[in-house]
């Protein structure tokens, strides 16, 4: 019997760049790799790593998005697995670090914009579609998710 090992832990923004570079922005400036709030202090990046090689990030962003009422909002964002090591539950896992995270910071919802080729990993996570799909440009067809965690 093999066990996998794996581990996550909280990790700098700068950290996140490698997998945010090779998963969601291939081809483009390493620039566009640094997203709008990285540093403030209500935003929290974790690493999944497997064997000591960072092979999946998330971030978390306290940010609100008028689509809910709720007040204590946080947005994944950059939320990537090395395609190598996807399908093996690392995408998994890193949405469980996130949501007990939130669930630390007494949220009362998460959400994010969900590509469209990922809606059904996050569906199987219980999260779920408002509204239309919408495109951003350069990166494709989204659909805002999202979950009630409290």
């Amino acid at each position: 019997m093999s066990y996998i090992i794996m581990k996550i832990k909280k990790i700098s923004s700068i950290e996140t760049y490698t997998v945010r570079h090779e998963v969601l922005r291939k081809g483009k400036p390493i620039e566009t790799c640094q997203f709008k709030g990285d540093d403030d202090e209500n935003t929290s990046h974790f690493g999944c790593y497997f064997d000591d090689k960072l092979v999946g990030i998330i971030s978390i962003f306290k940010e609100k998005n008028n689509l809910f009422s709720e007040s204590n909002q946080f947005q994944i964002r950059g939320m990537a697995v090395l395609e190598a090591f996807q399908g093996k539950g690392f995408g998994a896992q890193l949405v469980k670090k996130a949501e007990n995270h939130c669930i630390n910071l007494n949220a009362d919802l998460i959400w994010f914009n969900a590509r469209e080729n990922a809606v059904p990993f996050y569906k199987k996570l219980d999260y779920k579609i408002i509204g239309d799909s919408f495109l951003i440009p350069n990166v494709g067809i989204h659909f805002v998710m999202y979950k009630k965690i409290h």
